[in-house]
């Protein structure tokens, strides 16, 4: 296993300029990270391309090695000429990830308003479509693509299974994030055991949960099932890390796993905290 951060982890030192994405490298190699996951928020690799030199440069001169490349994408509700075009869109950040010499990238595949099992059972066949082509186009490149369980749409652990199923492609498989499950009122524990053996990639994300009858305020918003989530310190949240941690690990799964922190502290502190609270934990199971 190794064990490193998203730069989504630092996003709002990104976004604040308080942090270059070179300075977020650094700080990543510098709290013993051993691998930086590329989320191009605070940045844009697609506007900038010569930024991804810059990363390459920094993480060799750091130490450390790029796991991934996480972007958006949607390809629901679209008609023909709009899926074609964000087929397209998408196949250039497989060129990116490509450049970045990373062999993982994950990719959204849809959002949609109406997330009943029944919409997502018709939208199903298009979905797996696109992932079937983003998937063929980037094993020319060696690289396997994912999906996250991501957006409420496509959350739930049995509908990340399902795309993957139909999909069918060696090197199409899901970016495990332990803690999304909790969106749409799923427990995470009994869906990082369903889902582990088919993740390529696993995120370390924490929440503070309370009930829908239990309004915290600001900072706050709610599940799927109208239950209240806040982003957390990784071992500081109410999900069960501890036990997680053992899933995963005892599922077999040894290969990247990123922190992701989105709380209201200072995010350098925050990913920090996180970062030593699951390599402790891991070196305890």
């Amino acid at each position: 296993m190794k064990l490193g951060i998203s730069t989504y982890s630092l996003y709002n030192a990104l976004r604040t300029g308080e942090m270059t994405i070179q300075d977020v490298i650094v700080y990543i190699a510098s709290i013993g990270g051993e691998h930086v996951e590329i989320v191009p928020l605070g940045f844009n690799l697609t506007e900038n391309p010569e930024l991804i030199e810059v990363i390459k440069k920094q993480a060799q001169e750091s130490g450390i090695e790029i796991s991934n490349y996480a972007v958006g994408a949607n390809f629901s509700g679209l008609n023909e000429e709009q899926f074609e075009l964000e087929l397209d869109r998408l196949k250039r950040e497989v060129d990116i990830a490509a450049a970045l010499g990373v062999k993982k990238m994950r990719h959204d595949v849809a959002s949609s308003q109406n997330l009943s099992i029944s919409n997502f059972l018709l939208e199903l066949p298009k979905l797996a479509k696109a992932c079937q082509a983003v998937a063929d186009y980037a094993a020319t490149f060696g690289i396997t693509t994912s999906v996250e369980n991501h957006g409420y749409f496509i959350q739930h652990s049995d509908r990340v299974q399902a795309l993957i199923e139909v999909v069918d492609r060696p090197n199409f498989k899901t970016t495990l994030d332990v803690g999304n499950f909790l969106c749409v009122d799923e427990n995470p524990l009994a869906a990082v055991k369903n889902n582990v053996s088919l993740a390529s990639m696993v995120h370390i994300k924490d929440f503070y949960y309370r009930p829908s009858t239990e309004n915290p305020g600001e900072g706050w918003f709610k599940s799927k099932g109208g239950n209240w989530l806040r982003g957390a310190i990784v071992g500081h949240g109410d999900i069960a890390m501890p036990q997680v941690l053992r899933a995963v690990k005892e599922s077999g799964y040894d290969d990247y796993i990123s922190i992701e922190f989105e709380g209201l502290e200072d995010c350098r502190l925050g990913t920090r905290l996180g970062f030593e609270f699951v390599r402790r934990v891991w070196n305890e199971i």
